[in-house]
């Protein structure tokens, strides 16, 4: 179901050799504001031009219904898509990071073919859809394309790049589309970079400054959990690098004596994905648990190329699913969804 992107070959069975763990200082590394870089088209998948029962309502905790306004969002972007089998009366809410003139972080693969972040998040998110909606679930995505969120002004490109600005914007669209749609979870789909090829392993954040911290680390630990679980049952022995706070994670783009938004990003120690409000700079944060997975370094070429096959993406989109299915259906008794 999703595309395969910038690699002609065979899926190796498991990782050759052995790179090492991470080391833990790394984890702090080249955090962009609001998990941002970089231009890039990302691939038409073919479920995303032919899905049928499409949908663009908000559904509230009371039942009544309220029309998106696809005015707010490019075309393509801030999709709802309607369960496929049954009805949960439940909404997910998924991100592909990065998209239009984004491309996110930027990699190779072991057969040396450079590949973009925002290339590989788009068939993970979309194959993590296809299964929520054959369990019942009303699924809706950031994007189906590639394309940014937001509609970008004049004041948010520069040299066909996203200014600062517009690199928040894109991201804040991204928690209004979610917080329009009445999702119950959000889950931000990401592929790390590091400064060397050694740099390995998945890692999931969540914020602990919400009120709902406790679900963000429930659905964070599920994440991590289970999408670890699929991609080493491949015999891929992917480095754990935990589950881990947003606030080493954050925004390391901006200067403190620039003033304006620059200032203020360089004291927004969260990723705005998930991260709470701050007065003058983000008016609107997600209204619901989320938390934001990074599976694989891109920058290894062995995990890129994970990250750039469709099997390895429908295997990260499986773990997904399973993750978000078990944090809004616990076992009896438990209901870690909760705010």
């Amino acid at each position: 179901m999703a595309a395969s992107c910038g690699f002609n070959g065979q899926v190796p069975s498991a990782r050759p050799g052995s790179p090492g763990s991470p080391n833990p200082q790394t984890l702090a590394r080249r955090r962009r504001l609001v998990l941002l870089c970089g231009v890039a088209a990302v691939l038409v998948v073919a479920i995303a031009v032919a899905v049928p029962q499409l949908t663009s309502g908000k559904v509230q905790r009371d039942g009544t219904v309220v029309a998106l306004d696809p005015s707010a969002f490019s075309p393509g972007a801030c999709v709802a898509f309607a369960p496929t089998k049954g009805n949960r009366h439940e909404t997910v809410f998924l991100d592909a990071g990065h998209g239009g003139i984004d491309p996110g972080g930027v990699g190779e693969t072991q057969s040396g073919q450079t590949i973009e972040e925002a290339d590989e998040t788009l068939p993970v998110e979309l194959d993590a859809m296809a299964i929520l909606r054959a369990e019942g679930f009303r699924v809706v995505v950031s994007r189906t394309t590639g394309t940014t969120v937001a509609r970008l002004g004049p004041r948010d490109v520069s040299g066909g790049v996203p200014t600062l600005q517009g690199a928040h914007d894109d991201v804040a669209a991204r928690d209004a589309c979610a917080d329009d749609a009445g999702a119950r979870a959000l889950v931000g789909v990401y592929f790390d970079g590091g400064p060397s090829p050694q740099n390995a392993g998945s890692l999931t954040a969540y914020d602990g400054a919400r009120p709902f911290a406790a679900a963000n680390l429930a659905l964070a630990n599920l994440l991590q959990q289970d999408v670890l679980a699929a991609m080493n049952a491949q015999g891929w022995a992917i480095p754990d690098d935990g589950v881990q706070l947003d606030t080493h994670l954050g925004s390391y783009v901006g200067d403190p004596d620039a003033g304006g938004i620059a200032g203020d990003a360089a004291s927004y120690d969260h990723l705005l994905l998930i991260g709470p409000a701050m007065a003058g700079f983000f008016a609107e944060p997600s209204t619901m648990p989320g938390a934001v997975i990074e599976p694989l370094y891109i920058t290894d070429p062995f995990e890129g190329t994970m990250a750039s096959t469709s099997h390895g993406q429908a295997v990260i989109g499986r773990g997904i699913a399973r993750a978000v299915m078990q944090f809004l259906a616990p076992a009896p008794g438990r209901h870690p969804a909760s705010p």
